[in-house]
């Protein structure tokens, strides 16, 4: 079978294809109800997932779910929330899986200094190793970004990955910039929603839309009008349509070019088995991702 990271496009880019760039799908908190979330997802609108791991004992998990769910890829990473529990064998391990092929990016990686015991130093040791994984292989970083910015630029000015995603951006507008010199899309989803969220609001609202891609953080960051309950990738639709409202855009336009900026930054989910969004047929069947 092919590879999530073989070329074979979604249809004519730009078919107003929403793509959730960052959902934790295999959380336990989908363990009830994962299908139909997704389903859901499907419904309303939402064409593929990107699925990253956390950690080395969720990487099977995510795989499986991609061998699964035409719709779905996946990326493989160790958090930096939980560079604690991992070993160094982890990192062997990820070398192993990433030379599979299957994974379309190496993610979620990067530093977390908002955590007071978060032991900087050991994530970035990992978060270093890991960007040389994502060099050898030529693949793209999904990245977690908080409290961090200039020294995950440091890095990745030093390191030099071909680019990716930075998840959740919450930084400068000086911090976007360089972010998007070095090829990388800025994921925006539910902070987005909250009218009290200037910063990101203006982001969003200014940085050119071809830098821009569209995420949830499933189950994670829930939306205004879901705060306090579990964030859904169905969600993603009204996303759209917060981010076409803070630029004065059609929401069409929103999602075409959102789409197109998933593709660029993860050329692997161009090999999702989605034709257009809405309910897929044999989604328990042999697929492309992740086999």
């Amino acid at each position: 079978m092919r590879s999530c990271r073989s070329a074979s496009p979604f249809g004519p880019v730009g078919d107003r294809l929403l793509i959730d760039t960052h959902c934790h799908l295999d959380a336990p908190e989908f363990d009830q109800d994962r299908d139909g979330v997704l389903q859901a997802a499907r419904e309303a609108g939402v064409a593929g997932f990107l699925v990253p791991a956390v950690d080395a004992a969720s990487f099977d998990r995510v795989a499986a779910l991609a061998a699964r769910r035409d719709d779905c890829c996946f990326a493989l990473g160790i958090h930096p929330l939980f560079v604690r529990e991992a070993r160094p064998s982890d990192l062997a391990l990820l070398k192993e899986r990433l030379k599979e092929g299957r994974a379309v990016a190496v993610g979620e990686i990067g530093l977390d200094g908002f955590v007071p015991d978060g032991d900087l130093p050991l994530q970035q040791t990992y978060f270093q190793a890991q960007l040389r994984l994502a060099v050898e292989f030529d693949l793209p970083v999904v990245l977690h970004v908080r409290r961090a910015q200039d020294e995950i630029l440091k890095q990745l000015r030093r390191l030099r990955p071909r680019g990716g995603i930075a998840h959740a951006f919450n930084g400068s507008h000086q911090q976007a910039e360089a972010f998007i010199g070095l090829g990388f899309r800025l994921g925006f989803g539910g902070a987005m929603t909250y009218p009290g969220s200037r910063r990101i609001r203006a982001l969003a609202a200014t940085l050119p839309l071809d830098s821009i891609v569209l995420e949830t953080d499933a189950p994670d960051i829930p939306p205004a009008w879901g705060a306090g309950r579990r964030n859904d990738p169905v969600n993603l639709k009204r996303f759209a349509a917060v981010l076409a409202e803070l630029r004065g855009l059609p929401v069409e336009a929103v999602e075409a070019a959102t789409g197109r900026n998933a593709l660029a930054a993860l050329p692997g989910l161009g090999s999702l088995r989605v034709r257009e969004a809405g309910p897929l047929q044999g989604q328990s069947g042999p697929t492309d991702c992740g086999q």
